[in-house]
């Protein structure tokens, strides 16, 4: 079916359904945006979950291949939350992942995304999780506590316990096991991610889970930190404000190159908040981040230096 044909067909099927103009969530370009992506790559692992390609599965939607193989690039013109609907139903995604799809669909094309918690995606969905699985370079800043993929059981443990006070202990211990899962991302031996992070040494004072937590969790920095695709700095509070103003923690996130070395996909800055997290790709903002963090690092303490501090305050945790 030629690109014509399909827009003719994606037309008949409008009227047909009833689709009125506002559910075609029109952006006023072409360009890609990170939700688009986000939507592009769960579709994209779900069909291959399903066992289809994309020829069998455009059949089934009545659309030419191309159609679809711009939706899982994250490039269509238009995306409509009835075709999203349709296709979660063709590959039997369960109705709570389906809602956060369905919610993906709906954003913005800007390349600033403010993702409110439950507005339009449901809380339970975490757009960050699916990014982070694709990222082949992070750089991160903490400021406050360990990040996820460095945390060991009984940190996130003890996190998990007071974030979610009214969920039962087996929720909990299911929450904790995703964030472990997560850490295949730099433990894999097949082409592991590469980590770049600077903690505050505030992260190495402010207990967490009690002293023995603490020191187990110390230690197991100062180990992982000895891993080839692992870089860890330690900023002491001698270093001061080496920006001139607080950033809060953040994490720009990079997709690796093609066979031409272009990037893959744009990097993306990510900030978690209390009631939403911010996403930001425009290439100024990330550009701005980049610059924060290579400042942190310049600031920070050499990496042996900071290992040795890590493994010294772990031996205070439990002298």
């Amino acid at each position: 079916m030629s690109a014509s044909s399909a827009r003719a067909s994606d037309s008949s099927r409008d009227a047909a359904r009833g689709t009125e103009p506002s559910d075609r969530l029109s952006p006023d370009s072409t360009a890609s945006t990170l939700p688009r992506r986000q939507l592009g790559r769960y579709l994209r692992d779900w069909r291959t979950q399903a066992g289809l390609t994309i020829a069998e599965a455009s059949r089934l939607m009545e659309w030419g291949a191309s159609t679809l193989q711009r939706l899982e690039k994250g490039q269509a013109d238009r995306i409509r939350t009835i075709d999203i609907q349709e296709l979660c139903h063709i590959y039997g995604i369960p109705d709570e992942l389906s809602d956060g799809l369905k919610g993906l669909a709906q954003q913005a094309a800007a390349k600033s995304w403010w993702h409110a918690y439950g507005d339009l995606i449901p809380e339970n969905f975490d757009v960050y999780v699916g990014l982070e699985a694709s990222a082949r370079r992070l750089a991160c800043y903490q400021s406050e506590l360990v990040l996820g993929l460095f945390q060991i059981a009984d940190y996130a443990r003890a996190l998990n316990r007071l974030g979610y006070p009214d969920d039962s202990d087996a929720e909990i211990e299911r929450r904790v096991q995703l964030r472990l899962q997560r850490q295949a991302l730099i433990t894999r031996k097949a082409i592991p991610a590469t980590v770049d992070v600077v903690l505050h040494e505030s992260v190495l004072r402010r207990v967490v889970g009690g002293a023995k937590v603490m020191a187990a969790q110390l230690r197991h920095l100062a180990d992982i930190s000895t891993q080839p695709n692992i870089c860890l700095r330690i900023l002491p509070f001698a270093a001061g404000a080496p920006l001139g103003v607080s950033t809060g923690p953040f994490t720009v996130l990079a997709f690796g190159t093609d066979s031409k070395g272009q990037p893959v996909e744009p990097p993306v800055v990510y900030a978690e908040g209390l009631t939403g997290d911010l996403y930001l790709e425009r290439q100024a903002d990330v550009q701005r981040y980049d610059r924060a963090h290579e400042c942190l690092q310049r600031s920070a303490l050499d990496i042996q230096s900071s290992r040795h501090l890590l493994r010294q305050v772990a031996k205070e945790y439990v002298a």
